[in-house]
């Protein structure tokens, strides 16, 4: 089984269109969504449109539970963009996905851990500050050690690919993210998440002569119209994260 891994679109669609050329030309079987789909000041409608068709297997990240249960007020802006862009059809879309997936009996599907769509996964915050997660953390996150019955867990939220191989538990894989490589974050405490770069980010995972093979992909597209649209939708922020991969500060 041969799986190209996306994650954290962020209604980027000029990004998600350059991922899914690329991933034509490598012949895999299945293509998979771990969440975060749409929320961003970029194409909400319209990264909707182009993946409902496709049926991808796909689970929910916390910006779907955010724009499907918050209130206008407490949402934030990107958040509140999204849901008044969206029809009732994309919405209901949302609403009907898991919050996690089996693909298979050896592959599992989540946004963040399989217990919740915030906690990081393979990081961990100390403070205003952000370091790679201990193989303790990462086993306690995904059920203790040996508890997860998964070989290979695909996860997403972090937007920074990363793969870890438990001594005694699951290959655990994030992809990185299709449409935005850098962000601020409030939980659990303010800190800013930074790729280093604006190329749009997947991964494919292959299982083959018995074991599983991981490789990342960065992917060239026009970062400079989508950081345009995101600058005229009034998110500077944005706009310096889609051109450079790192935070706007100050």
């Amino acid at each position: 089984m041969k799986i190209a891994v996306l994650s954290d679109i962020h209604g980027n669609l000029a990004a998600l269109d350059a991922v899914l050329a690329d991933r034509d030309r490598r012949g895999v079987d299945v293509t998979v969504n771990l969440g975060d789909i749409l929320s961003g000041p970029l194409e909400p409608s319209a990264t909707a449109d182009r993946l409902m068709p496709l049926a991808l297997p796909t689970v929910r990240g916390n910006h779907e539970r955010q724009v499907l249960t918050q209130t206008r007020e407490e949402m934030n802006a990107s958040d509140r963009f999204t849901v008044e862009q969206l029809r009732p059809e994309q919405l209901a879309w949302l609403d009907g996905l898991p919050a996690t997936r089996p693909l298979s009996d050896e592959v599992l599907l989540v946004h963040a851990t399989p217990h919740d769509d915030l906690t990081y996964f393979l990081e961990t915050v100390v403070d205003e500050s952000v370091r790679i997660a201990t193989d303790a953390e990462v086993a306690s996150r995904a059920g203790g050690a040996g508890a997860c019955s998964a070989q290979v867990i695909l996860c997403g939220h972090t937007h920074v690919p990363r793969t870890v191989q438990l001594a005694d538990g699951p290959l655990i894989i994030n992809p990185g993210s299709v449409g935005l490589q850098a962000f601020d974050m409030d939980y659990p405490t303010p800190h800013f998440i930074e790729v280093g770069s604006p190329h749009a980010r997947y991964a494919i995972v292959e299982r083959r002569a018995g074991s599983w093979h991981v490789e990342h992909h960065a992917v060239a597209y026009d970062w400079d119209a989508a950081a345009k649209l995101a600058a005229r939708n009034g998110r500077p922020d944005w706009a310096h994260a889609l051109r450079t991969g790192r935070a706007l500060r100050g």
